[in-house]
């Protein structure tokens, strides 16, 4: 993480909704700056804003007020430099893994035999080689979702936002991808932001953690987690910090 230089800049952000029982504040004025090369963590308790948050940044939501920065200039919806990883993975069924993870070089023109070795490239980085032909059918769920990092890879963002893409997961596959996604990060070294609700996730990720109130989602505390990587998620620093945030949640997570 390079702290002297900002690549995303929240100013005053916030979000609502009118609906029949009246106006519903989903964020409240989020100021943040992310750093270049940083894994942030955005945490926080379910369904207290996070995604508004992130479905603003990735230009899928319109804020109600304030505004997000990219490299100084103002983000007004969806940037290409900004790929987007989602919970529910948008896989296309009738199409193999190479064809879904090509499919954003494709949209845009880029011929066949480039946009296959940059997809290539990263169906190897994500450990699905053998897999190219395959259907979603035929992949488990954690499969799916090192199909899902590699389609957004292959999109080339400068920043990559996740939406807690291992919620779905059992325990196990979930930590594997975990160490996964960290190992890609440490390779690759592009911005992400991670929204997660799970604390344990969050200390053994993030360079930053950012916690949220219930919602609206109001910022309450950065955490700065400088533990040595790979992570032990035993040793007491690491059960100090997870504590600490544990202590300071509005709700269990």
């Amino acid at each position: 993480m390079d702290e002297h230089k900002v690549r995303l800049e929240i100013s005053e952000l916030s979000k609502s909704y009118e609906t029949k029982e009246g106006r519903f504040q989903a964020v409240e004025k989020i100021d943040l700056k992310v750093y270049d090369n940083e894994f942030l963590v955005l945490l926080g308790p379910g369904n207290c804003g996070k995604t508004v948050l992130l479905n603003m940044i990735a230009g899928l939501e319109q804020p109600t007020s304030g505004e997000i920065r990219l490299d100084g200039s103002v983000i007004q919806g969806s940037d290409r430099r900004i790929g987007m990883v989602f919970q529910k993975l948008a896989l296309m069924p009738w199409k193999t893994v190479m064809q879904n993870t090509e499919i954003g070089p494709k949209f845009r023109g880029v011929k066949k035999e480039e946009r296959r070795k940059k997809a290539q490239s990263y169906i190897d980085l994500v450990g699905l080689n053998g897999f190219e032909k395959a259907y979603p059918a035929q992949l488990s769920g954690g499969m799916k979702q090192r199909v899902g990092i590699a389609r957004a890879y292959t999109n080339d963002p400068e920043i990559l936002l996740m939406d807690e893409p291992f919620g779905a997961l059992d325990a196990q596959t979930r930590f594997v991808m975990e160490q996964e996604v960290q190992r890609i990060w440490e390779q690759e070294k592009r911005t992400i932001i991670f929204v997660t609700n799970n604390i344990e996730e969050a200390c053994f990720l993030g360079d930053r953690i950012v916690l949220f109130s219930e919602c609206p989602a109001r910022m309450k505390e950065i955490y700065v987690n400088d533990l040595k990587r790979p992570r032990d998620v035993i040793s007491q620093e690491f059960l100090k910090l997870r504590a600490m945030i544990s202590d300071n949640t509005d709700l269990a997570l």
